[in-house]
């Protein structure tokens, strides 16, 4: 079943309050006829985040946990605001906005992020420049505390578009991004998931309710500039128990970030490995580009090959003319959308 989530847009002409994110299903393989997009915008401004997508349920959320999220993806939208509003570039504004949930230990990214099998945190991060689909990506990095900014470092530099483990770190330092010692980035709670994934490995009996394969909590942003520039950035820890050098869909360009000022931007988070094999993000804007469709169209039409695949996640979208489109497989994908018209939204839950 995907989820096409419907947004609100703040225009004079209309009389009736918006309905943002309505429950919209659509069979897989099926696109909805009465899509359901941002209205374009005129020298405006729209920024999307997320913050993970999967078994995300009101009986499996505590009213303090569900206020938590809501004020850390408002927060991300607050940061990428004071880029945007100011008439700064998509690409400080995603780099902003991704940078403060990859200190939230809430996400999956950066402080927080899962523990792999062998018990420490690698990260996965890029970001893309829609104009002219300049790109950084890293992945495997233990002590960059933002990876995001290690890769708009390798963007900026221009000789590579990838780059992984300690030397990427060392990449990241030498060109000023702040180290951490790599204990800075685990918390408790990613302890206890660790342990009891290791316990299940080993046969044990489960004693904690925590969804080891169905809950991400990768962050992403994606947004569209005042000069109708687009920007696409995703950060990552991956998937809890990852072994030998696994690299998810995060730090690959097409698969879980890019952006193409001709097309859309999209960042994307759910299992990896589906997304990679789908090519996800630069697979929707193709369907944009090349065959028409809007974001959401070409979005559900996306979501639900990987569904039909046996994937579930989810994605943002941003077009050039400032339409913008969710669509996720899942229970729930924490969520946001602000633009310069008005629109100001942040969900949880796949009925809202």
């Amino acid at each position: 079943m995907i989820l096409s989530l419907v947004a609100a847009a703040l225009a004079a002409a209309q009389t009736a309050a918006p309905q943002p994110f309505a429950d919209a299903v659509t069979p897989p393989g099926e696109t909805r006829a009465d899509t359901a997009e941002t209205p374009a915008t005129t020298g405006g401004w729209t920024l999307l985040v997320h913050g993970g997508a999967g078994t995300i349920r009101r009986d499996r959320i505590t009213a303090e946990q569900d206020a938590d999220y809501r004020a850390a993806i408002d927060a991300a939208l607050m940061a990428g605001r004071a880029v945007l509003a100011k008439g700064g570039s998509a690409l400080d504004a995603v780099q902003a906005a991704v940078e403060l949930m990859e200190d939230d230990p809430l996400f999956n990214a950066g402080r927080g992020a899962v523990f792999t099998h062998d018990r420490t945190n690698e990260l996965d991060a890029a970001i893309m420049d829609g104009r002219t689909r300049a790109a950084g990506a890293v992945a495997r990095l233990t002590t960059s505390r933002h990876p995001v900014a290690v890769a708009r470092a390798v963007l900026r530099d221009g000789r590579h578009v990838m780059l992984t483990g300690a030397d990427a770190d060392r990449f990241g330092a030498d060109r000023g991004v702040e180290q951490m010692d790599p204990a800075w980035f685990a918390t408790p709670h990613r302890r206890e998931q660790i342990d009891e994934f290791l316990r299940r490995e080993a046969g044990a009996k489960a004693v904690s309710s925590y969804d080891i394969d169905q809950k991400f909590g990768t962050v992403g942003a994606v947004a569209r500039d005042a000069r109708g520039h687009l920007a696409a950035a995703t950060s990552t820890g991956g998937l809890t128990g990852k072994r030998w050098g696994r690299i998810g869909d995060a730090p690959i360009i097409g698969a879980g970030t890019y952006a193409d000022d001709r097309a859309c931007a999209v960042s994307a988070t759910g299992a990896g490995e589906y997304f990679i094999r789908v090519g996800v993000a630069h697979e929707i804007c193709a369907r944009v580009r090349l065959a028409g469709e809007s974001l959401q169209q070409a979005a559900d039409a996306v979501m639900a090959e990987v569904l039909a695949l046996g994937g579930s996640g989810g994605v943002i979208v941003a077009g050039p003319d400032g339409r913008s489109a969710f669509s996720f497989n899942t229970e729930g994908m924490y969520r946001g959308r602000l633009t310069s018209d008005g629109v100001h939204e942040v969900a949880i839950y796949n009925d809202e």
